[in-house]
């Protein structure tokens, strides 16, 4: 004969199975795990990090604090992540470096350091949908050009929205680039961009960019071929502000220094270690810095200091300043008095 449970004692047991069974969540983290993501991170920086005896100091931090236990009471994920970077980056004291929770799962990759393919697709499908981060062109009074990047894509994906808005502007007297909300992205994507205000028949050396993993220095020199026209001999002014960041940097510190542009706005973010994210497990990856950029002219680059303008002003009033001085430069450099007047009235306009 069957023994029937009570309901009640049913939907206790199963209550208790469900609770048994169900997976730790995200934001509760176990010993083991936390072992395992410490040691990767240990494992990854001395492997990857771009200066090593930082890396070594800093793998030697966290692994000390894991014998010590001082990470037993952090039971949340994300707080787990913001330990871990504040310890790490503390001896670092790098603008690149981050540790990153995230509630959702993150996609399962081959290798720690390569995308998926469902991680490419969709920065791809973003890139698309961003016009390669060419978010304005415009033309100001004055024939003044205006082209607004909010990051540099890859160069592949770049290539066809940056002709197109380099050829609408080609006729223009003055180029304004702005660069105030762009946070960075692909170095060739820079040297694409950069390559317009360099003449074809003259190779320029931008920048270099050692690679810790691989042992070797990339050089980044102007591009033999462009589809358009180049924009040469006329005034250029890139727009920064504190969230220009990386390539951004790089793209104004090219310019800057080979005398190419006026630097118009505040100094920017002051990253110039170029790396790759990192999956440490489902929840937490990490970016880290594995190179550095070289400036040929300077020997140095712009980490931790950013990109000091030559001339300053609050960012949100940059564009004004390029205008003006662009348009006193333009009012010097013509001989034709009807458009010179026309260029006093825009240049009188904005000072008001």
């Amino acid at each position: 004969m069957k023994r029937i449970l009570p309901a009640a004692i049913i939907t206790a047991i199963l209550g208790g199975l469900i609770a048994y069974a169900a997976p730790i969540t995200p934001d509760e983290m176990s010993r083991s795990e936390k072992r395992s993501v410490v040691q990767a991170l240990a494992e990854m920086l001395n492997a990857n990090y771009v200066f090593p005896e930082k890396a070594e100091k800093a793998s030697n931090e966290i692994l000390k604090s894991l014998d010590e236990g001082e990470y037993d009471d952090i039971k949340d994920g994300s707080e787990f992540s913001k330990k871990l970077h504040s310890q790490v980056n503390a001896v670092l004291d790098d603008a690149h470096f981050r540790v990153r929770h995230s509630n959702a799962v993150l996609p399962v990759r081959e290798a720690r350091s390569e995308p998926s393919p469902e991680e490419i697709e969709a920065f791809e499908k973003q890139t698309t949908r961003r016009n390669a981060a060419v978010e304005k062109v415009e033309l100001l009074p004055g024939n003044i050009g205006y082209m607004e990047m909010r990051g540099f894509a890859k160069a592949a994906a770049a290539k066809r929205p940056v002709q197109a808005a380099m050829s609408f502007l080609e006729d223009t007297d003055a180029f304004i680039l702005d660069l105030r909300r762009n946070g960075g992205g692909d170095p060739e994507c820079v040297q694409l961009v950069c390559s317009y205000f360099f003449e074809a028949d003259k190779s320029v050396h931008l920048n270099s960019i050692y690679n810790r993993p691989k042992d070797e220095t990339k050089e980044y020199w102007t591009l033999p071929e462009l589809e358009g026209e180049r924009y040469t001999d006329k005034p250029v002014y890139v727009l920064t502000s504190k969230r220009t960041g990386s390539a951004a940097e790089e793209c104004s510190y090219n310019l800057k220094h080979l005398d190419r542009a006026t630097i118009v706005g505040s100094s920017t973010w002051g990253g110039a270690n170029p790396g790759g994210t990192f999956r440490l497990n489902d929840h937490i990856n990490v970016f880290i810095p594995t190179g550095r950029a070289i400036n040929p002219i300077t020997k140095t680059n712009w980490e931790g200091v950013g990109v000091i303008p030559d001339v300053v002003v609050d960012p949100s009033e940059a564009l004004v300043k390029a205008q003006q001085l662009a348009l006193a430069e333009l009012i010097k450099a013509t001989d034709d008095e009807a458009w010179s007047k026309r260029l006093e009235s825009y240049l009188a306009r904005l000072d008001s």
